[in-house]
């Protein structure tokens, strides 16, 4: 029990930021709906009580199935067992992945079918079972991170030169879209897992980061690539009307269950399957254990639906409001404020985000502190969010001049930070961007962009969760060079001190 009022205690930290900043402007300068804000509160009830339960599960089931076929792939030595199944694994578990469904379901709606829904889930899938693949590969042969990310990154800017700036949006917000409350804790286990095989201490570390941000370059890959073979210059968009029933609060919710129970049953069956084959075929735990984990996979299923039940059924609708009625304002200073601190604050609501600091910590044995982390997240994600209204506001200023340099300064500060924190890095630039970020941040973004004349909705409403997969990258990697240096100073005191 004092693990599940842990849990409360942090989410309670997280959500109710949020829920203040909206009932300030609901009192102010936005006045909502009376059905509208109901809805939303109900909604951030549940996000509260979800998000509880969800992690609490997540550390008695999720890990432990990731950190077990981790140390059985690591124990296998044919690397076509390998192969087969990471990648088999890889395209369910994406595919399932309720933010993944969140963005294309917006994709597809806003482009009205120009880019489906379902083509945009397998083509992101195909590419995250393939870098997923890879990058347990780079953990068994021991290769750079930083080699890796070059390459990949480097592939994926030499796409984009031939790419429009609406498949570069979406491609990079999906990348960041795709990891998210199931695939995060399950690749950071899986990793762990494998890496915990190899006899190097410090190696192992940093191998149990970076195979987040690595599969995450996959989805870029993945719509890219079908950019360019279905030769679409152009997505045209229009904003999908968002409306609260006024009548019946618990009918409009309730119609969202049923969708969003089956979906988050989707999101966890590839896992189950693949623990009971394990378990059959290689774990052979005994009965305790099993109920154990039974127990805490039912517990994240049963988060997951009353989360994402409270994220579908409040927060995107008065993001888009808030959005709308804060760029209709003659003045631009409101709209900036709210986006920076919208930003300082979902960070802290994403499941995935708390489940990284976690294992940061646990991993580095409490020298790299998850309060320290969870700061550098906020700042870089509160800053991602006001990038995104300035590119809306300003007209000529385009995605890729943010992304080009942001992904170059991270590329070249991972040749002098320690491998350790370019692997954080990378993981944290997806797992900043998850539900909260998939939903209510991109719907204000998106209500804003609508109500800009000059802007457009698809190449500047889509395109927040990249800059949101970006700052991260670059926030972590900065507090590893920062912690490299009070390293390099506490060794050189030590230094001193001996000669005396």
């Amino acid at each position: 029990m004092d693990a599940l009022k842990d849990k409360l205690k942090e989410v309670l930290a997280s959500v109710l930021p949020i829920t203040a900043i909206v009932l300030v402007l609901h009192f102010t300068i936005c006045p909502l709906s009376t059905s509208m804000l109901i809805a939303f509160l109900l909604g951030s009830a549940l996000v509260i009580i979800g998000l509880t339960v969800f992690l609490f599960g997540i550390d008695q089931g999720v890990e432990p199935v990731g950190h077990g076929i981790g140390n059985t792939l690591g124990h296998s030595k044919s690397f076509a067992v390998i192969i087969s199944i990471t990648l088999v694994l890889g395209f369910f578990i994406s595919f399932a992945e309720p933010d993944l469904h969140i963005l294309a379901s917006q994709v597809d709606s806003v482009t009205t079918g120009q880019f489906g829904r379902l083509l945009m889930v397998t083509v992101v899938s195909i590419g995250i079972a393939v870098m997923m693949t890879l990058g347990l590969l780079r953990i068994l042969k021991s290769i750079r991170l930083k080699y890796v990310f070059t390459i990949a990154y480097g592939l994926i800017f030499i796409l984009s030169l031939f790419s429009s700036f609406d498949f570069i949006a979406i491609a990079f917000d999906a990348s960041g879209a795709t990891t998210g409350a199931i695939t995060v804790p399950f690749m950071l286990a899986l990793a762990a897992g494998i890496s915990a095989m190899k006899s190097e201490k410090m190696s192992s570390e940093a191998d149990s980061f970076g195979l987040v941000g690595i599969s995450s370059t996959g989805a870029i890959l993945g719509v890219l690539v079908t950019g360019l073979i279905f030769n679409i210059d152009k997505l045209n968009g229009t904003l999908p009307e968002q409306t609260i029933a006024a009548s019946n609060l618990l009918v409009e919710y309730g119609s969202k269950l049923t969708r969003i129970a089956w979906e988050s049953l989707l999101s966890l069956l590839p896992i189950i399957i693949v623990y009971i084959l394990f378990q059959v075929f290689a774990f052979k735990q005994k009965k305790n254990r099993v109920i154990d984990i039974s127990r805490g996979l039912f517990l994240t299923y049963i988060g997951l639906v009353i989360f994402m039940l409270g994220v579908n059924g409040g927060f995107m609708e008065v993001g888009t409001q808030i959005g709308i009625q804060l760029a209709s304002m003659s003045s631009r200073l409101p709209l900036l404020l709210v986006a920076l601190l919208l930003g300082l604050t979902t960070v802290l609501a994403e499941p995935a985000v708390h489940v990284l600091t976690n294992q940061v910590e646990d991993v580095t044995g409490g020298t790299v502190n998850r309060k320290l982390v969870l700061l550098f997240l906020s700042v870089a994600v509160g800053l991602s969010i006001l990038m995104s209204v300035v590119r809306i506001l300003l007209p000529g200023l385009q995605l890729w001049m943010y992304l080009l340099p942001g992904f170059g300064i991270a590329a070249i500060l991972a040749y002098f930070v320690p491998e350790l924190f370019v692997g954080i890095a990378y993981d944290a630039g997806g797992v900043a961007s998850g539900p909260m970020t998939a939903t209510f941040s991109l719907a204000f973004v998106q209500g804003a962009a609508a109500q800009v004349p000059w802007a457009d909705l698809v190449a500047d409403g889509f395109g927040m969760i990249a800059i949101v997969a970006m700052m991260p990258i670059i926030a972590i990697e900065m507090l590893g060079a920062l912690y490299k240096y009070k390293m390099y100073k506490s060794a050189k005191a030590k230094a001193k001190i001996s000669k005396k």
